[in-house]
């Protein structure tokens, strides 16, 4: 098969290339890939719309026994005091809400909401949110009552009591977030904000994939508890027995990508998510974490709202 397990082999993929670098070694892939434009949303999963300029009134963000707002975005990694200091006279900086202008400013970051060109500072260091490379033959729960392989080995190094996400099923492996922050998990579970994810597809297809099949998925398909439709679709390998292909949806019903498939007449032989809104399972190994980045979270808790 042209593809590795992730799909990012394949004719015409980047991973074709990867040994005409004349000896030097290929380019580290991000683990994230932020989005054009973040998506805010308000508590109900609405679109919000951010003012465009600064209304001029003045901020009723200052809080006397604060700290400088400037210290806090650099210590939150924003670069030196001066360049925090260029982020906010640009109105590039809202606190609870409200652009703020003004140098000086002190702000309580335990108890106030900070979001930085519409991205959410998490300044809570009691809270974690951390990437799973899930393997397949592991149930999506903290313990089973069939003694099968679950998610709590992958937790024991925190000291943090973690819970997962949403699920895969028992045969799916890739992204799973795990957090112990109860208001992002619900919002990133819940359809109002209708979170995209990626998932790649292996599955056998003597002589390719019917022509049809991406459109089919774009266009939606009927299952027993309803219609179904991939917001993107793509062929990333096949070589006349089995084929790759890359779905991405915001709908989370159970099995909803096997049966997709199941629908049109294959059955997946392999099935990795690889993506979750902003944040990307990129080549971290099979089963095992890394905690994301202040960015990806911020961009991902402005996508629901936060």
């Amino acid at each position: 098969m042209a593809a590795d397990r992730s799909g990012r082999g394949g004719s015409g993929g980047r991973g074709a290339g990867a040994g005409r670098t004349g000896g030097r070694p290929p380019r580290r892939r991000s683990a994230f890939t932020p989005p054009r434009q973040v998506r805010l949303r308000d508590g109900e999963g609405k679109p919000v719309v951010p003012d465009a300029e600064p209304n001029g009134e003045p901020t009723e963000a200052h809080r006397t026994d604060g700290e400088r707002l400037q210290k806090v975005l650099a210590g939150a990694g924003f670069g030196s005091r001066r360049a925090c200091e260029a982020l906010i006279s640009g109105g590039r900086v809202r606190v609870d809400g409200e652009i703020v202008q003004e140098q000086g400013v002190r702000v309580d970051p335990a108890a106030q909401v900070i979001h930085v060109d519409g991205r959410r500072l998490q300044l809570d260091e009691s809270k974690l949110t951390l990437v799973l490379n899930k393997p397949r033959a592991v149930v999506s729960a903290m313990s089973d009552p069939e003694g099968r392989r679950d998610l709590s080995e992958f937790t024991a190094a925190h000291s943090q009591r973690l819970y997962h996400v949403g699920r895969l099923d028992y045969e799916t492996e890739g992204l799973l977030l795990l957090t112990n922050d109860g208001e992002l998990a619900h919002r990133l579970t819940h359809p109002s904000f209708e979170v995209d994810k990626t998932y790649v597809c292996r599955f056998d297809a003597p002589g390719g994939p019917p022509r049809g099949l991406v459109k089919v998925l774009r266009e939606g398909v009927e299952l027993d508890d309803g219609p179904a439709r991939a917001d993107r679709a793509r062929v990333l390998a096949q070589d006349g027995r089995e084929a790759v292909v890359e779905v991405t949806l915001h709908e989370g019903r159970n099995r909803i990508v096997r049966r997709m498939f199941a629908s049109q007449g294959f059955e997946l032989t392999a099935l990795m998510r690889t993506r979750i809104g902003p944040v990307v399972l990129g080549d971290l190994p099979t089963g095992t974490t890394r905690e994301l980045t202040g960015r990806e979270l911020g961009t991902l808790m402005a996508e629901v709202g936060l």
